[in-house]
């Protein structure tokens, strides 16, 4: 049996997983955490732990230079016309489909909570129970996406979810980083088809979705990261803008 020592409050727990005899290697607790042969990255006050920390710092604090440019320099006024799509949709009772891939598909989900739920947060007598933003995810449901595409295509997994749904009047909110994901543009041209309504957050020059929207939204960068930062900036700044006007037209009921 080995004995390690627990990083709370110095109690000692008996580790019965490792065979006899096998050596065990030096433990060191280090800001309430167990580690194992410490190397000497992780230590602070060294000649090779410093240089790390130093040339770390520039680059974050370059990332975060280039970051605040490309903020601001976001395209606003497009923003608040995909506001006005998904406020008329809200009026007309339609819905917003939202989809992307990877990080855009994270965002795809949070933008959907937020426009289906966060717009209608408890508060006064007057938001009880109101009429809410009719938004679907395209990204959540993950059967449904792995049938589509092992039984048909990848490119498929957005334009097939939608078939059943969309109608015209609704909007088709696409979420890419490059514009040219294969997928995304299916499902584009899907909602053009049948009179449907599309918004768009691209960066990159928008890509080739950017000719399948009714509204881009391109950030002006052509960095992955400082894209998707931008993107979750913007989604923000739209569902505030909906909840807003939300609140003002239910108020003035």
């Amino acid at each position: 049996m080995n004995k390690l020592q627990s990083a709370c409050g110095g109690a000692t727990r008996v580790r019965r997983d490792l065979p006899p005899g096998r050596a065990m290697r030096k433990v060191a607790k280090q800001g309430g955490v167990l580690h194992n042969d410490p190397s000497p990255v992780c230590a602070t006050g060294n000649a090779r732990g410093d240089t790390m920390t130093t040339g770390n710092m520039t680059k974050y604090h370059e990332y975060l230079a280039q970051l605040s440019a490309v903020l601001g320099n976001l395209p606003l006024e497009d923003a608040v016309r995909g506001v006005d799509m998904l406020y008329r949709a809200y009026c007309n009772h339609r819905t917003v489909f939202l989809f992307g891939n990877g990080g855009s598909a994270a965002l795809a989900s949070h933008l959907a909570a937020d426009l289906g739920k966060g717009v209608t947060v408890p508060g006064p007598d007057w938001k009880t129970n109101p009429r809410r933003l009719r938004v679907m995810s395209l990204t959540d449901n993950t059967p449904v996406l792995t049938a589509w595409a092992n039984d048909a295509s990848y490119e498929r997994v957005f334009a097939a979810q939608m078939e059943n749904f969309i109608q015209p009047g609704d909007v088709a909110f696409a979420i890419s980083g490059s514009g040219n994901s294969a997928n995304v543009l299916r499902g584009l041209e899907l909602a053009r088809q049948v009179g449907a309504s599309t918004l768009g957050l691209a960066g990159f020059g928008g890509g080739k979705m950017k000719a399948l929207l009714d509204c881009p939204i391109v950030v002006q960068s052509h960095q992955m990261q400082r894209v998707e930062d931008a993107h979750v900036v913007l989604a923000h700044l739209m569902f505030l803008d909906l909840m807003e006007r939300l609140e003002s037209s239910t108020a003035a009921k």
